[in-house]
């Protein structure tokens, strides 16, 4: 792996260590103001930078475990993939399992810092409920 792919995996793993530690200043730091999560499936649902820094109460992730690493830059854009084993819970419901994330991180041209811009996480099986669960979390209803 190159360095600038090993940088993009060390953002990564900050920002899933502030959501098991429900540390909202990390993930505020690392997140762009225009950051959305995007749950992908049959229905999408998503959440603006607000609705999820609101949501790590109740959206919580316990533990995670990276699959194989894709990164890929594009100037000041870089796209991050992988499989991802998580333990997670929405409420008392198990969201654990396997996801699929994609991030988008971009460069951020006064501070010349890495903030993630989007996340996009693929369920591989059918949950209907949880695109439900998601929009309950957004602040802008």
């Amino acid at each position: 792996m190159d360095s600038f792919a090993a940088s993009i995996e060390t953002f990564e793993h900050q920002w899933m260590r502030a959501w098991i530690q429900r540390d909202r200043k990390a993930m505020k730091a690392l997140a762009s103001r225009d950051f959305i999560f995007l749950l992908g499936g049959k229905r999408a649902a998503i959440l603006d930078r607000p609705s999820w820094l609101d949501a790590v109460d109740r959206f919580r992730c316990e533990s995670y475990r990276l699959g194989e690493v894709y990164v890929r830059r594009h100037g000041a854009t870089a796209v991050f993939a992988c499989q991802m084993t998580i333990e997670a819970k929405f409420g008392r419901r198990d969201w654990s399992g396997e996801v699929w994330v994609t991030d988008l991180w971009q460069r951020s041209r006064v501070r010349r810092k890495w903030k993630l811009v989007e996340r996009v996480v693929s369920r591989p099986d059918t949950d209907e409920d949880a695109p439900a669960d998601i929009r309950e979390l957004q602040l802008w209803r």
